[in-house]
């Protein structure tokens, strides 16, 4: 089970539960806290937002099946991994807000998971310190040229993508990899 709930379903259920989070944020909290070694588990939202009093995603709910197919996609050595901003059709300006959302979310989570010194590559601490750049980000007013834009976009989400495959790969393949060795 790899292919991600709409961003619609998480984003309401963000609302049901008044996480204050949206749907983009939450997913880079998820793929965050799984990159940086942090469990796969039901409650994974408590620990991703670091408040133990936000109950465990019901089985089979879109936050639920949001953590099963991340997991899946982080882990698969086909490279499907996928960020949840919504779709071609909405406004550049949202799905630009909605990337550096989620390396917003993703910071937090990497950060409560991996701690103060992750067992980083000289590539993943490169790699982190641009997500940390692009979390800091804001949409500036599109320009006349929206297709040069779009490509930009494109190439950013591309680059967030490899970074955090890359940073799980330092910090959970990598370590996993050196204890089946031993």
């Amino acid at each position: 089970m790899s292919q991600l709930p709409a961003i619609e379903e998480v984003a309401d259920a963000s609302r049901t539960l008044g996480l204050g989070a949206g749907a983009a944020e939450l997913h880079g909290g998820l793929c965050g806290w799984l990159a940086g070694g942090g469990e796969d588990t039901p409650g994974w939202l408590a620990k991703v937002l670091a408040d133990d009093a936000v109950p465990a995603p019901a089985p089979g709910s879109a936050l639920d099946r949001l953590r099963q197919a991340s997991a899946v996609q982080l882990g698969d050595g086909e490279f499907s991994f996928e960020l949840l901003l919504g779709d071609e059709g909405m406004p550049l300006r949202e799905r630009a807000q909605a990337l550096f959302d989620w390396c917003r979310g993703f910071l937090g989570g990497f950060g409560l998971a991996a701690g103060a010194q992750p067992p980083l590559s000289e590539e993943g601490a490169e790699a982190l310190q641009d997500l940390a750049r692009l979390a800091g980000a804001s949409v500036q007013d599109i320009d006349e040229d929206e297709e040069e834009d779009e490509a930009a976009l494109s190439e950013l989400e591309e680059f967030v993508r490899v970074a955090v495959l890359l940073l799980h790969g330092d910090c959970v393949l990598g370590p996993r990899h050196r204890r089946s060795l031993n």
